[in-house]
């Protein structure tokens, strides 16, 4: 069996590094890094994850500032309140939860954010950043996710990597930081031709598609390690049945609690076949605020 790569181990060690951060800026008699999050509108994921970022900021003593408007608001209410964080010297990190509501241009509003405080790591300057190998506030979740990696000893160099999606949140940002490493990167998606032979070539597999249980063993290569970036939840016993084939006790408490969630690829299988496995939940989920809150710490000492 493969083993099993805890996202939330780690995550608690990347937080201990920036609550050590933080008490070293107080030590020098800098103020605690602030970070703001505006919430728009009642989506009940998003609501979830802002109070899980509010209390881990509490726990390594970064003051959270939360910002929560109506579903309502207009872009304009938005991008005044943007500019105003903006403008605030004692913000540090800007962070606008998507998803927006309908009507809402959700680039605009993350392009408008400050690349000095872009702690999500999507304005177009810090993309750019990454593109040339640059310091700068990286995207949250692949950052993290190479920190898990280099935790556990994974060489990347020379090695085959397949990043299945493409999105600027995750896919293209660990594609590149993966080619940092001098890994041979292949981007898979949606309309790449045999997509589980493309994927059978990996030695290293990133999946960050969103398609519940897309990925089945047979398209992983004996000994691969498997980072699982999707978050999805099923409800359809039909489609359980299917991905928890090899996890019967996940299958039981699908159809017991009327839904479970899963990741992109069908854990039990990957399990039986990969070297090395993040799982759902607890792998790749958990590391996302720690990789936020850590870039709060960086912006934070880069203003000063």
């Amino acid at each position: 069996m493969a083993m099993i790569l805890d996202g939330k181990a780690h995550a608690d060690r990347m937080l201990e590094e920036v609550r050590q951060g933080v008490e070293g800026r107080l030590a020098k008699g800098l103020r605690a890094p602030a970070l703001a999050v505006v919430l728009v509108g009642d989506d009940p994921a998003s609501h979830v994850y802002v109070r899980n970022k509010s209390a881990a900021c509490t726990k390594v003593g970064i003051t959270s500032i939360e910002h929560k408007l109506a579903a309502d608001t207009p872009q304009a209410t938005l991008d005044a309140l943007i500019d105003q964080l903006n403008a605030d010297a004692g913000v540090d990190g800007i962070l606008v939860q998507l998803p927006l509501p309908k009507g809402l241009d959700s680039k605009r509003a993350l392009h408008r954010i400050s690349p000095a405080k872009d702690v999500d790591g999507f304005h177009p300057m810090n993309q750019g950043l990454l593109l040339e190998g640059l310091p700068g506030l990286r995207p949250c979740t692949p950052t993290a996710c190479m920190s898990l990696l280099a935790h556990h000893g994974v060489a990347l160099k020379g090695i085959r990597a397949v990043v299945l999606g493409r999105s600027e949140i995750v896919g293209k940002p660990m594609a590149l930081m993966l080619l940092e490493q001098h890994a041979t990167v292949t981007i898979a998606h949606s309309r790449t031709q045999d997509l589980a032979a493309v994927c059978r070539e990996a030695d290293l597999l990133v999946a960050a598609v969103g398609r519940p249980g897309l990925v089945e063993g047979s398209w992983i290569k004996p000994g691969a390690v498997v980072v699982d970036v999707g978050i999805n939840r099923v409800e359809d016993e039909a489609l359980g049945a299917r991905i928890f084939a090899a996890e019967p006790k996940k299958l039981e408490t699908l159809r017991a609690k009327g839904g479970v969630l899963c990741g992109d690829v069908r854990f039990g299988e990957a399990m039986e076949v990969a070297s090395a496995v993040t799982p759902v939940p607890g792998g790749v989920g958990p590391l996302t605020i720690a990789g936020l809150l850590s870039n709060t710490l960086v912006a934070a000492n880069q203003g000063a």
